[in-house]
């Protein structure tokens, strides 16, 4: 585990939220999703239909000008998971 993968682990943990198993961060960092803000979301019934697609094709305007970058190379499965993980936290 790197140096940010325990940074995140630690925070979670401090938070009282949930740590991450293994194979969720692991693909989180291979995938550049630590950066994600899920707490905008919550109690949108279709958010993960909506963030799966931002994931998959990027874009902007969400948070100012900073781009989200397209993801076509994470498959839509890995996509699932790591919206509903991040989610979750």
């Amino acid at each position: 585990m790197n140096t940010r993968n325990l940074i995140v682990a630690f925070a979670l943990a401090t938070l009282g939220l949930p740590v991450a198993a293994a194979d969720e961060l692991a693909l989180a960092q291979k995938s550049g999703c630590l950066a994600c803000h899920a707490a905008k979301y919550r109690g949108d019934k279709n958010v993960h239909l909506k963030l799966e697609e931002k994931v998959k094709k990027g874009g902007v305007g969400v948070w100012g000008q900073v781009p989200m970058t397209p993801n076509s190379q994470v498959s839509d499965a890995d996509i699932k998971k790591l919206v509903a993980w991040v989610l979750s936290l």
